[in-house]
């Protein structure tokens, strides 16, 4: 069973977040909060599986309430950002601050629910858009323009300042060809059944590959070693 933690200053969306999760066999909600502090207490308390975060709340925002969660050892929730903001400067410190996954609420219920299954299994979850737009900035010229897009005429003003470009990194030990290949494939938001069948490997070798590129990267999940990787220019 998947627990999972809602996080939102809006009850009525919690209610709805519930009851799409909980049509679920495989998924309990255990918890809601409407701040981001309240959230760091109920993380440690409740020991959720995956967390869902909103990012403008009261009190303390889901950004920073991520990076507590995220730098706690005793917890070792996944957390996808749920926001209705399309923009830049939330997407990439959601990313920084450790978030596993970035969702908008307009997304499907489907979408909600295959996030969660993502994140509780170890991987990321980035929808295609926002997957290209990752790369789009780590594959950008470093600039004021390439640091963050700006608030769209919906969005109000927000006191998150836009997240500075990360410093190139090198690798200790290097991929292999195939592990190269994979990261390329995953780069492209593939699952591991569609890397398996474009490689003409079995899924299980995909895991393999997988979990060592994350070794060698020093990425927690899938989407960091994505953003890693572009950092680095290999993929």
């Amino acid at each position: 069973m998947i627990r999972v933690l809602l996080v939102d200053d809006h009850a009525m969306l919690r209610a709805g977040f519930r009851t799409i999760l909980e049509s679920q066999p495989d998924i309990a909600v255990v918890g809601e909060a409407g701040t981001g502090a309240e959230a760091t207490v109920l993380a440690s308390t409740l020991r959720p599986d995956v967390i869902t975060m909103d990012v403008q709340m009261p009190d303390m925002d889901g950004i920073e309430a991520t990076r507590r969660i995220v730098a706690d050892p005793e917890v070792a929730a996944a957390i996808a950002i749920v926001t209705t903001f399309d923009r830049d400067d939330y997407l990439f410190q959601a990313l920084d601050a450790g978030a596993a996954g970035f969702l908008l609420k307009n997304a499907g219920p489907e979408d909600l629910i295959t996030a969660v299954r993502a994140l509780a299994a170890g991987d990321g979850m980035l929808s295609p858009e926002v997957t290209r737009r990752v790369l789009a900035r780590f594959a950008a010229p470093a600039g004021p323009a390439a640091q963050a897009a700006p608030a769209s005429a919906a969005s109000p003003a927000s006191a998150l300042s836009p997240a500075p470009r990360p410093a190139p990194v090198t690798l200790a030990e290097p991929l292999t060809d195939r592990e190269a290949e994979v990261l390329v494939l995953l780069a492209d938001a593939r699952s591991n059944a569609e890397i398996a069948t474009a490689l003409f490997i079995g899924e299980a070798t995909v895991k393999t590959h997988v979990s060592r590129i994350l070794q060698k990267l020093g990425a927690r999940d899938r989407v960091q070693a994505v953003v890693t990787a572009h950092r680095m220019g290999l993929a």
